[in-house]
């Protein structure tokens, strides 16, 4: 348990300082892959890993399955690994905190989609249940690394475009205040939103790449983290059928058998 703890002080360090590139891990070997090119800490993809249990995203499948490809991943690695724990699954505060620790877990993403009733769970809500996993880490003896994330800027949110910044300002506001180590606006594309929300919203901010986003620019908006998703993983397989397509196109690969 104490190796967890400082897996978690470092993790919550270096979210003040250069910024935290987080290229997302699927399994055992993309986590050992990440660490041989230098990479501090390891992230799950949630959306890769069901995809590789044979599940679509959004908490379709089974959390003990979600949490034994965490603890696998975790046990391969040095580094600290922080966990896509998606919405929580409907767990309690102090079970989910349990799982993510029996996983080896430093840190996790916790967003604010509701997937069984669609939209986005209320603020004050979700506000209110981070706080309970807040504490329940904190009683824990391990200070989990709490990545709150805001998809107000999502479709399936609901909310206009034309509300959605102040909207997610307002989250980040209200996560941080419950005691929240970061908030991810994921989806924010524009240069200005993501600068505005970084300057009316305490603390680390975990933003995306895009195409008024790179790396140096999110760094000189004042982000503290990036990460990439299942950007990797989808890339592996666009590969592979590129490969596969080339493959089959093969003379010897088109001949009859005999």
């Amino acid at each position: 348990m104490s190796d967890l703890k400082a897996h978690a002080d470092l993790l919550r360090e270096l979210h003040h300082g250069n910024l935290l590139v987080l290229p997302n891990a699927w399994d055992e070997t993309s986590a050992e892959l990440v660490v041989e090119a230098g990479f501090p800490v390891v992230a799950t993809s949630s959306a890769a890993v069901a995809d590789v249990l044979g599940h679509q995203d959004g908490e379709k499948a089974p959390w003990r399955e979600m949490f034994a490809a965490a603890g696998r991943i975790a046990a391969a690695v040095p580094v600290p690994v922080t966990v896509d724990a998606e919405a929580g699954y409907g767990l309690e505060a102090h079970e989910l905190v349990d799982r993510l620790l029996e996983a080896g877990a430093a840190g996790c993403n916790l967003e604010d989609t509701d997937h069984r009733a669609g939209g986005l769970v209320d603020a004050h809500a979700q506000a209110d249940w981070l706080g309970r996993v807040r504490a329940a880490a904190d009683a824990s003896g391990v200070p989990i690394v709490v990545n709150a994330r805001i998809d107000a800027f999502l479709p399936p949110s609901g909310i206009p475009e034309e509300a959605r910044l102040a909207e997610a300002i307002r989250r980040g506001r209200l996560y941080r205040q419950a005691g929240a180590d970061c908030v991810y606006p994921i989806g924010m594309s524009s240069r200005d939103d993501l600068a505005r929300l970084v300057a009316e919203v305490p603390g680390p901010v975990n933003g995306n790449t895009g195409a008024e986003l790179d790396l140096d620019t999110l760094a000189a908006a004042g982000v503290a983290r990036v990460s990439y998703g299942p950007r990797f993983y989808r890339a592996g397989l666009a590969e592979m059928r590129g490969a596969l397509e080339t493959l089959r196109g093969e003379p010897d690969a088109r001949a009859p058998r005999r």
